[in-house]
């Protein structure tokens, strides 16, 4: 854990698990009503979030990152840190995708940290607005990491193939 962002690795990947928390602070850096928010990132392979996306979403098909928002704390909690939520990455599935299109995994794994962060905040890419607001916000945090924010159209292009 560090800073209230715990990193589960039970497989043991090869991951620089304190980039990976930078990447999350990014994005909550920029949203001050978040700045001091906890989360849980959980890497795992393509078979658990090919369970998990049935299960939550309907989708019989594995997937890179899913994000779970946590509820609202009730009103009576008067803890100073608000849990925000959990994401769970595909490390093979992200992998696979990495080397499709040549990017670094450790940048890969970034990006869908600072997509599911996003998605913990409440954004969304269902609409072209909602997508236009959400892309920003996730450049800036990208570029707040020195990456190149055109890792996500190449990798956008390759999850589509």
């Amino acid at each position: 854990m560090s800073d209230g962002i715990i990193l589960q690795n039970p497989s043991h990947y090869p991951i620089d698990s304190e980039r990976l928390i930078r990447a999350s602070r990014a994005v909550l850096g920029c949203h001050p009503e978040y700045k001091d928010g906890d989360l849980s990132i959980v890497l795992t392979d393509s078979r658990m979030l090919n369970v998990m996306n049935l299960r939550y979403a309907q989708v019989d098909a594995p997937t890179d990152v899913l994000s779970f928002p946590a509820d609202d704390a009730p009103r009576e909690c008067c803890e100073a840190r608000r849990y925000l939520g959990d994401i769970v990455i595909a490390h093979d599935y992200a992998s696979a995708q990495a080397r499709a299109t040549a990017a670094a995994i450790s940048d890969v794994l970034c990006l869908l940290v600072i997509h599911g962060t996003l998605h913990l905040l409440g954004y969304d890419h269902d609409t072209n607005v909602a997508r236009k607001k959400m892309w920003a916000a996730q450049d800036l945090a990208l570029q707040g990491m020195n990456i190149d924010p055109s890792l996500v159209e190449s990798y956008g292009k390759s999850e589509n193939d």
